[in-house]
């Protein structure tokens, strides 16, 4: 599967790395890190995508978050 490019300012923000923590992931989506860290609370995901957990932060994967802005069905 080839990869497809990142949008511009998602690459910008996690540059090069794997993931993205929750207020970076909230900037992406335009929405409030807590309004995030609720949905994750309630459903364990937000917008269809899980995070990774170490420690008490989130960790959001930039591969996934791609896959949403490239109008993927995600789940």
């Amino acid at each position: 599967m080839p990869l497809t490019p990142l949008p511009h300012f998602l690459a910008e923000i996690a540059k090069g790395r794997g993931h993205i923590n929750t207020a970076e992931y909230g900037c992406v989506t335009s929405h409030a890190s807590q309004t995030i860290r609720k949905t994750y609370h309630l459903t364990g995901e937000c917008f269809g995508i899980r995070p990774v957990k170490v420690g008490r932060r989130l960790l959001w994967p930039v591969s996934e978050i791609a896959k949403l802005f490239n109008g993927e069905v995600l789940k």
